[in-house]
């Protein structure tokens, strides 16, 4: 079972890798199950990305106190609201803004609900 987990946690960490410069692919998220995975799977991967420069402080914060960064979320809110600003410019249809606006504003809601 440690390989699946192994295995499941370097994909995540693939796709968090992805997710930077990916603007429609989350990074944090990728990353918080990578090291879920690791913790089944290997104690060394797990203690690298915990202690990772660049990750690691949103993946203790998040661990600790379920908090993401007000930089974190400045941040996530400008990408949110730039894709979705191409996505009119583009001329999608009106159900598909109306779909990914409601999918957006719920993810803007839990993401400044959480503390910082």
């Amino acid at each position: 079972m440690r390989v699946i987990w192994l295995i499941f946690g370097l994909v995540s960490v693939s796709l968090g890798l992805l997710g930077v410069v990916l603007p429609l692919l989350p990074t944090v998220p990728f990353m918080l199950l990578a090291v879920f995975c690791f913790a089944r799977s290997s104690e060394p991967l797990h203690d690298w990305l915990v202690h990772h420069p660049q990750f690691g402080p949103g993946i203790r914060d998040w661990h600790e106190r379920g908090a993401i960064s007000l930089k974190a979320k400045r941040l996530a809110t400008v990408m949110v609201g730039g894709v979705f600003c191409l996505s009119v410019f583009m001329g999608l249809r009106p159900t598909l803004l109306l779909i990914q606006g409601t999918t957006l504003c719920c993810v803007m809601l839990f993401l400044w609900t959480r503390p910082s």
